[in-house]
């Protein structure tokens, strides 16, 4: 017997990336409903095989639903997240309204899924796409060497900005061959051909809104005691987001024993060869369900540190593809209930 889910924002590429991942992974469901805005009802959506309707969001009952995987935008999810939840549907939010909640369990499967033992709620928050692609790929080296501080600068593909970031982006490339003059409109400057080094907006300390979500997402799911400070950058990339992550350990590092431990991480794939094109790259980590780890060294700069590269596609294993897994481990643990 399988479960009745809701998925919501599901014209969105995030929204439709949940529905690939679903009939791609066999989740159990019995029935499913796509929902999005009022302008977006009536549209259709692919379910494996089947096409879905899209209904509208605002006036549906989420009574009798099991779980609600939610991806339409924060304000919308600080209203209708809610209103699923006390009707009974656990909901697992991909927003970033709800991640700093005390009483909301921010889970990334591979790395802290005992948290889901602690909703409180019944709501279950998704973290930021780059924040979980560096915790799967930091865990294994925690637990073998105490993490204690992390710099990570982030490459990060239009796509985390969404369908209209994507379209931003090729239309500029576009353009500059036919010399059409960028607009811009999704990003604070022309993005193709260019690195802009603002994702979100700005805070009083001068670091961004993106950089500060890895930041507190980070001790929020791994440990409190981790410092982390982050540079984000949006890259001319349409999907995959990369990661150049420095780490300082408490303890001393030996390099082969964390090879060792990252080739037996959950989640996590090592390409690591020392030679031209030995590494993963973005485009590489399109469809792909891994983190991917390459470029592994120690960092003789500090004591007991190591550096590597990290990849992974932003809209699976970011986004949608968490969220599932999310739901999975519930039900490995019993903590889904069906109301059918």
């Amino acid at each position: 017997m399988g479960y009745r889910v809701a998925v919501v924002g599901a014209t969105g590429a995030v929204g439709r990336e949940i529905l690939k991942t679903l009939a791609e992974r066999e989740f159990p469901v019995d029935e499913i409903v796509a929902l999005a805005s009022p302008r977006s009802a009536g549209r259709e959506v692919s379910f494996g095989d089947q096409v879905l309707k899209v209904k509208n969001l605002e006036t549906f009952d989420f009574t009798g639903w099991d779980v609600g995987l939610f991806s339409p935008g924060g304000s919308v999810s600080a209203k209708y997240a809610p209103i699923a939840a006390k009707a009974g549907c656990v909901v697992i939010d991909n927003t970033s309204h709800f991640r700093m909640d005390p009483d909301v369990p921010l889970v990334v499967p591979e790395v802290n899924p005992n948290a889901l033992k602690q909703i409180k709620r019944n709501i279950i928050a998704n973290p930021n796409c780059s924040t979980i692609q560096m915790v799967v790929a930091l865990k294994p080296l925690h637990d073998l060497f105490t993490l204690k501080r992390v710099v990570v600068s982030t490459y990060q593909a239009v796509s985390g900005a969404g369908k209209d970031g994507m379209d931003e982006l090729f239309a500029q490339t576009r353009g500059t061959f036919v010399n059409d003059p960028p607009k811009i409109e999704q990003f604070q400057k022309q993005i193709a051909f260019n690195c802009i080094p603002q994702i979100d907006v700005f805070m009083d300390d001068g670091a961004t809104k993106e950089e500060w979500k890895m930041r507190v997402e980070t001790k929020k799911i791994l440990d409190p005691d981790v410092d982390v400070i982050a540079t984000c950058v949006r890259v001319p990339v349409f999907i995959g987001h990369s990661e150049s992550v420095v780490a300082e350990f408490e303890e001393p590092v030996d390099i082969k024993r964390a090879y060792e431990a990252l080739r037996e991480a959950e989640g996590v794939v090592v390409l690591d060869k020392r030679e031209d094109g030995g590494y993963v790259t973005p485009i590489d980590s399109v469809g792909e369900d891994a983190t991917y780890v390459s470029r592994l060294r120690v960092d003789p700069t500090v004591p007991n540190g190591l550096a590597f590269w990290c990849v992974s596609d932003n809209l699976r294993k970011g986004a949608a593809l968490n969220a599932v897994q999310i739901a999975e481990t519930m039900i490995a643990l019993d903590l889904l209930p069906r109301h059918g």
